[in-house]
């Protein structure tokens, strides 16, 4: 009687790559890396984006000049090793950057516009514009609080509480000691005491 052997080899799980791996790896100019990257951190870069502008297309736009000139600033200077666990804080910086230059774009564009007819909008898209539209009037209004805060108290608390950074990685991402994020996030809370609660930053439905 034959033998009929039955290869009983498990497959092999590869675990996904770490941020620490992914960086080393664009370091080295492997465009791959960078798109790990941006499937694992595009959303939270989109949400940490759409939060300063206000704005859906300016925050997708944003999402696309972060990762393209992220590429850029590895093909042309690489920064050092990362220093945290997470690429995201290094990202943010650069999409709040990003958020500065296209809102001013944005809002030169959106004269230009203005001066044309409004097409009428599909039926079937209707709900959907609408509820876009609620989102962008609710955030404008967080954002007109949020901006009565100083701009590095600011910008750490968008970093800690809006992107969901640990004190660690935003004092990595904004250059500063870890103390210095714990007083900015305290003073912030005592300005306002609202604009740090989760119910009030809670992301648009």
């Amino acid at each position: 009687m034959t033998n009929i052997l039955i290869d009983e080899t498990e497959p092999v799980v590869t675990s996904p790559a770490s941020d620490h791996e992914l960086w080393d790896r664009l370091r080295t100019g492997d465009h791959q890396a960078l798109g790990e990257l941006f499937d694992r951190h595009a959303d939270a870069v989109h949400a940490f984006a759409f939060r300063r502008t206000a704005s859906w297309s300016t925050a997708e736009d944003v999402v696309q000049s972060t990762f393209l000139n992220t590429w850029r600033r590895f093909q042309r200077n690489p920064p050092g090793p990362l220093a945290v666990p997470s690429a995201l804080g290094w990202l943010l910086v650069v999409a709040r950057n990003e958020c500065r230059t296209l809102a001013r774009t944005a809002a030169r564009i959106r004269n230009l516009v203005d001066r044309l007819p409004a097409p009428e909008p599909a039926t079937d898209h209707l709900a959907d514009v609408d509820r876009r539209l609620d989102d962008e009037r609710r955030m404008s209004a967080i954002r007109r609080a949020v901006d009565r805060l100083p701009r590095h108290e600011r910008e750490t608390l968008e970093l800690v509480v809006w992107a969901g950074l640990t004190q660690t990685e935003a004092a990595d991402a904004l250059g500063v000691p870890v103390g210095t994020v714990k007083a900015r996030l305290h003073r912030a809370r005592r300005r306002f005491p609202d604009l740090v609660s989760s119910d009030f930053l809670q992301e648009p439905s």
